[in-house]
């Protein structure tokens, strides 16, 4: 089996893990964060574990491998950045959300939804990962699913009706998509009281067993 080095790229910080390590280790990120600055910091924080790939989870829109868009809370120049050349290995970049997912999955067919600063989402049907953007989709009053169960969310209406919220757009989407589960993860999952029916809580860690499987794993 390959040793993988997982990159999970958030907006705050940059988690780093690899295979047969017992932790992982991170560094600040933020608005300014080039992808140059992430190769510098990632590179330091592995420097001394071996690894054969490198898997990363980025906070945008993938397709292909390829980056769709620019990441809202980092810097600029991921569009077209070249990673394998940067590491100098083999390297798998995805959606966080469908790296986490990928880490969570238990077959079947299973619905993501990361409750954090925004909204991530994935389906995996069959072993087979399908990245969604789900979160920019109209929901009530012209607000979308990510500014009622976002962080947006969670601030303007209190943890109550954002409880409420999550519970709906839960249940929604679990039957639009013909889920045979729901896995939520995300900093504010834990912020629930009680799991809508079908649902259970992820852990941000997944995404490091997510990072391991993509290399690993046929899916």
């Amino acid at each position: 089996m390959l040793k993988v080095l997982v990159v999970d790229v958030g907006g705050t910080s940059v988690k780093v893990f690899a295979s047969g390590q017992q932790a992982s280790r991170k560094f600040r990120s933020g608005p300014a964060l080039s992808p140059k600055q992430m190769i510098a910091g990632v590179v330091e924080a592995a420097e001394d574990w071996a690894y054969d790939a490198v898997s990363i989870g980025y906070p945008g829109p993938v397709s292909q491998g390829r980056l769709l868009e620019e990441p809202r809370n980092l810097g600029v120049g991921w569009v077209g950045f070249d990673f394998m050349k940067a590491f100098g290995c083999p390297v798998k970049v995805v959606n966080d959300a469908a790296m986490q997912a990928l880490g969570s999955y238990e077959g079947g067919r299973m619905l993501f939804l990361g409750l954090g600063t925004g909204l991530g989402s994935a389906l995996i049907a069959d072993k087979v990962i399908l990245p969604m953007e789900l979160a920019h989709l109209p929901y009530r009053h012209g607000r979308t699913f990510e500014d009622y169960v976002g962080l947006r969310g969670l601030e303007r209406f209190g943890k109550t009706k954002w409880r409420r919220a999550v519970n709906d757009v839960v249940t929604r989407l679990k039957t639009a998509l013909v889920a045979d589960y729901v896995v939520l993860g995300g900093g504010n999952a834990r912020q629930l009281m009680q799991l809508p029916e079908g649902a259970r809580l992820g852990d941000n860690a997944h995404a490091f067993i997510g990072g391991e499987r993509l290399w690993n794993e046929p899916a």
